[in-house]
């Protein structure tokens, strides 16, 4: 639910998904303090009143800052707190094992899509970990955006920021025809979507109109360049990033994703071959 939002909370919240995003890494003070753009105060008093509750503790020969006993309590419930999550985490790991490539459970909240599980994957070289973040917006979360309704759909283009009649009809266009397929192709690399990204951010107010201007085009172009229609000569020489299928309820309504990352170049018959493998997954996931 959107609306007011509490910063003090916000911010701890900041410290925890980092903590849990760290896995291995040894976070020192230092690091959160740089990481998460905060005050020496202000994280002082965070991670005080985090240890206290059980939320985080120190290392007391490196210094370092790890999840605490708390998160445990919480990630022990999670299983039966949220079914659904837990039948899609049990699907993922069954393509993981039939396809042999990364696949990840992926949740909308608000205007964000979080990566909440993933099976298998290169530690090296990771198609991303549980609590990745990006925003609902082209050229990200078509999978979800394919079966929503019209309304949410034009919002969803919308967040493109472009004007342009012509990218918008390019992102029907896509919308459209992955729902008839049953499933999303995406060959956005991970660069190419830190930088649209990080496009995204720089449009902001008190730009110069030349530099607005491009930055338009170029939020326009990053729409769609994780799209290749059905002819182009490149989809057989460029990564599948991701190959993705929703998770319906009884309303046709998506729930959730499921995607696979192939990470390399696929042929039109192994695409379609993952593609069919998932979709029959993701129907078999119950959403009751």
């Amino acid at each position: 639910m959107s609306g007011a939002t509490s910063a003090p909370t916000a911010r701890a919240l900041d410290v925890i998904e980092l903590l849990a995003r760290a896995e291995e890494t040894r976070l020192r003070f230092s690091d959160i303090v740089s990481e998460l753009g905060l005050t020496q105060a202000t994280a002082h008093a965070i991670l005080t009143t985090l240890r206290d509750r059980g939320w985080a503790e120190r290392d007391p020969v490196d210094k370092s800052f790890s999840l605490g006993p708390a998160a445990a309590v919480v990630a022990a419930r999670l299983d039966a707190a949220r079914p659904l999550t837990r039948s899609a985490r049990a699907a993922a790991a069954v393509v993981h094992r039939d396809v042999g490539y990364p696949t990840s459970v992926v949740e909308r909240i608000d205007d964000a899509l979080v990566m909440t599980a993933i099976e298998g994957g290169d530690p090296r070289h990771p198609a991303g970990i549980p609590g990745d973040r990006i925003p609902y917006a082209p050229p990200f979360g078509v999978a979800f955006a394919a079966w929503d309704t019209l309304d949410q759909q034009r919002a969803w283009i919308h967040r493109a920021a472009s004007t342009d009649p012509e990218v918008e009809g390019r992102l029907h266009g896509i919308l459209t025809r992955t729902r008839e397929r049953g499933f999303d192709i995406d060959w956005t690399t991970p660069a190419l979507a830190q930088h649209a990204q990080l496009a995204g951010t720089m449009l902001g107010a008190g730009l110069p109109p030349h530099i607005r201007r491009t930055l338009e085009q170029l939020l326009a172009e990053f729409a769609t360049v994780g799209y290749l229609s059905d002819d182009d000569p490149a989809r057989e020489t460029r990564p599948v990033v991701t190959i993705a299928a929703p998770v319906l309820d009884d309303r046709q309504r998506v729930r959730l994703i499921v995607g696979v990352h192939p990470l390399c170049a696929l042929n039109a018959v192994q695409i379609d071959a993952i593609g069919q493998r998932l979709t029959k997954a993701t129907a078999a996931v119950d959403c009751s």
